[in-house]
């Protein structure tokens, strides 16, 4: 060992050499690791941007319903219990679309507040043309927010990942085609905690979304978005998941009632 000691020092340029070579190396993993950073923050700022152009969409969808007319009274169809939406649309008391346009404008009213769409569903008012030509089904005309994690055709499922931005669903999933069947109209998606293994509710593209009685206090996750915006009254009825408490837990810090299904209950 003592003679390549005293032959690495008799050749300085060796010494130099590896030295710039370990610098360079890493520079170079720095600047990787800049640019990378540089294009995770640029992917979230579209992600974010195309979320406002959806609520965007979406506050538009509103504004021309106010200018037909055809709006109702807001205040008293989101003062409506589940139960009694159900038989003032049946009866036809109310109508679909002007329940689903109530629902719209407090979602919005209540996204300002607590943060807890990551999405608007545009095809929600399409689904209201189909309801001329099909039997009433037992969820007619109910507007229901989906958790982000559930996969609506045409829109990501981004579980708070970069990884999962830009990959639009190409099928609703079972739950959303059941729901439809029904009658049900998805309307918007919800709020969800990175890769959904949380008690919190954040994500680094959409942020953090805050409980309502409480804008200092969390929703709970992983369907903190669901909770947070259905106890707000953005929505009378929404689906998420749980494995190990992600709709009980947002459900109890929130003050709303939360199921979790048997498996396989619905097919």
């Amino acid at each position: 060992m003592t003679w390549m000691r005293d032959e690495f020092f008799q050749m300085p340029w060796l010494y130099e050499a590896i030295v710039g070579s370990v610098c360079g190396g890493a520079a170079m993993l720095l600047a990787l690791r800049w640019l990378e950073r540089r294009r995770c923050l640029e992917d979230f700022r579209k992600a974010r941007s195309g979320r406002e152009r959806a609520l965007g969409e979406m506050e538009r969808a509103v504004s021309q319903l106010e200018e037909s007319k055809r709006s109702g009274d807001r205040e008293s169809i989101l003062s409506l219990s589940l139960h009694e939406l159900h038989e003032k649309l049946q009866s036809g008391f109310l109508t679909p679309d002007s329940v689903l346009h109530a629902y719209m404008d407090k979602a919005l009213q209540v996204n300002k507040e607590l943060n807890c769409l990551t999405d608007f569903l545009p095809e929600c008012q399409n689904q209201l043309q189909s309801f001329k030509e099909k039997k009433k089904g037992l969820l007619y005309g109910i507007p229901i927010s989906i958790k982000d994690n559930v996969d609506c055709k045409g829109h990501d499922s981004t579980c708070g990942l970069r990884t999962f931005l830009n990959q639009p669903a190409t099928k609703d999933s079972v739950i959303v085609q059941v729901l439809k069947k029904q009658g049900a109209v998805p309307f918007v998606k919800t709020n969800v905690p990175q890769s959904l293994l949380s008690y919190e509710c954040c994500n680094p593209i959409f942020g953090q979304t805050v409980n309502p009685h409480n804008t200092k206090r969390t929703s709970g996750g992983s369907s903190g978005g669901e909770a947070s915006m259905i106890a707000a009254g953005g929505s009378i009825l929404g689906i998420g998941t749980d494995i190990g408490g992600s709709i009980r837990v947002p459900a109890s810090f929130c003050g709303i009632c939360g199921f979790k299904a048997t498996g396989k209950r619905l097919r």
